[in-house]
């Protein structure tokens, strides 16, 4: 159950600072460095109204961000309602435990239930069991294999 001093919004120009740290967090969770010009585009990409990244971030009792979800939407083929990919989900190791994760995942749901979207889908590591015991909670595992084609 999430903890009453989780909060999730989604980002706003005013949460850059914030949002970076996170992400470089994130970034260096996965050994991934990415250049300034990468994070400042992405930022750009969350903050503009026309684009379909997006970003929830949580925020402790205290106000500091713990948190963030990039979602990208997306139409589909088999149906005329949007789609939604759970890019990205990261959690601070020190608040891990404090429900930001199921609150930003509840958030999302939330959004895509008012939107009328088909469904949220995302991708994990087969070794993450941490998040993987979550997304057990919350989601049903579906039996896609992905493959990439690296370009």
């Amino acid at each position: 159950m999430p903890d009453a001093g989780v909060t999730v919004r989604p980002a706003g120009r005013e949460d850059r600072t914030g949002w970076e740290t996170m992400w470089r967090a994130f970034c260096t969770h996965f050994g991934a460095e990415l250049s300034p010009a990468v994070i400042d585009g992405l930022w750009q990409r969350i903050v503009a109204p026309d684009q379909p990244v997006n970003c929830l971030l949580a925020f402790d009792g205290a106000g500091r961000p713990v948190g963030l979800t990039h979602y990208v939407l997306h139409l589909h083929t088999w149906s005329l309602r949007t789609v939604c990919y759970l890019e990205d989900l990261f959690v601070d190791p020190e608040a891990r435990g404090s429900g930001a994760a199921p609150a930003m995942i509840a958030a999302l749901k939330s959004i895509g239930q008012t939107a009328g979207w088909r469904r949220i889908y995302w991708h994990t590591h087969d070794d993450n069991y941490r998040a993987r015991s979550l997304y057990d909670r919350v989601a049903r595992r579906t039996n896609h294999v992905r493959y990439d084609i690296d370009l």
